[in-house]
């Protein structure tokens, strides 16, 4: 076992986009696990648009990082030192927030799931078997109330949680359409199984576009952006169109700032639409019931995924960064060790 544990501490609170000096790596002795615990060895680190809002100075819907402290995240990790009855050297484990970006984490049994790779692919356990995952489906048919026949628009369509919002949609019967910032990304929606869509940044008129595309209007949005798409798709509402609000990532570099921006509360209204945001936090109790539906799609092969994978821990910070700017193609991850 390695005798240092390289960890990525926060060194300030960040206000506008992140840098790369805005987190410091340090090392540490590797700890020993107290009774009840075990030490795990990250093997995947995840990186997600949430971790900004853990960093900022504004008020969040959960504590943030503090400077000092290690930045959050969950990893996959496999188990080399144990003291916690069931679990043994060798185990493969995941946990969704509690890993933090290092090496090696003690953890307690409560705050992970069991990896079982014939169930699903490693990887896909922060992704489809992990927040990503209940964050599309939740999304879509508890907030969105998701129909069979619903034109459905997805903003980040290439990201995590877009590329699969995609395919859940048409696997119900509805009708996706992604936006993505290039006609590369776009391609890969297509893949997918999206009708069609748009590559905001070559598009000059972007309410416009989504008229052409969408003549009838928009049913349900999932808005993984904010911004100036969000703005777009209101001026393009369907009668009882409802928009959900997943993500913030265009608002990365002004955190707390206003969000000024056009006001379409009249679309709205005449629309009679609904706008709400969304938290998986708010579904905890029932992301098992997500994990198995979506285990079997896998399965029967009826999802598709993608992964943007940076190696090596030092590497985390600026695959955060490629997140917030819009860079990654598929889910975010970072391999630090081999399986």
């Amino acid at each position: 076992m390695a005798e240092v544990n390289r960890q990525w501490r926060l060194v300030r609170l960040v206000e506008g986009l992140p840098k790369p000096e805005d987190w410091r790596l340090e090392e540490e002795p590797v700890p020993d696990p107290p009774a009840g615990t075990f030490l795990a060895r990250a093997i995947y680190l995840d990186v997600a648009p949430y971790m900004r809002a853990r960093i900022a100075k504004v008020r969040n819907y959960v504590q943030g990082v503090q400077p000092g402290e290690v930045m959050i995240g969950g990893a996959v990790a496999r188990i080399v030192a144990s003291r916690a009855a069931g679990w043994k050297a060798g185990d493969l484990v995941v946990t969704d927030f509690g890993f933090g970006w290092q090496d090696y984490a003690v953890l307690r049994p409560e705050a992970v799931r069991r990896v079982d790779p014939a169930l699903a692919p490693t990887e896909t356990w922060l992704d489809v078997m992990g927040l990503n995952g209940v964050t599309a489906w939740f999304a879509l048919f508890e907030t969105g109330a998701l129909r069979p026949g619903d034109r459905v628009l997805i903003s980040a369509a290439a990201g995590s949680v877009g590329q699969l919002a995609g395919q859940l949609v048409r696997i119900a019967g509805a009708v996706p359409y992604a936006v993505a910032s290039t006609a590369a990304k776009l391609a890969w929606c297509r893949e997918l199984g999206f009708e069609a869509g748009i590559a905001h940044r070559d598009c000059s008129d972007l309410a416009g576009a989504i008229r052409t595309l969408l003549p009838n209007g928009v049913d349900l949005y999932l808005d993984n952006t904010a911004g100036p798409i969000h703005d777009a798709v209101l001026q393009n509402l369907a009668p009882r169109a409802r928009i959900v609000v997943v993500g913030t990532v265009s608002l990365a570099d002004r955190l707390g700032r206003p969000d000024i921006g056009p006001r379409f509360f009249r679309e709205v209204l005449v629309a009679r639409a609904r706008i709400e945001g969304f938290l998986v936090l708010d579904f905890e109790k029932r992301w098992g019931e997500a994990w198995a539906r979506l285990a079997e799609l896998l399965r029967a092969g009826r999802i598709r995924t993608r992964y943007d994978i940076a190696r090596g821990l030092e590497r985390t910070p600026e695959a955060f960064l490629r997140v917030l700017r819009g860079e990654n193609v598929g889910k975010q991850l970072v391999q630090v060790s081999e399986l």
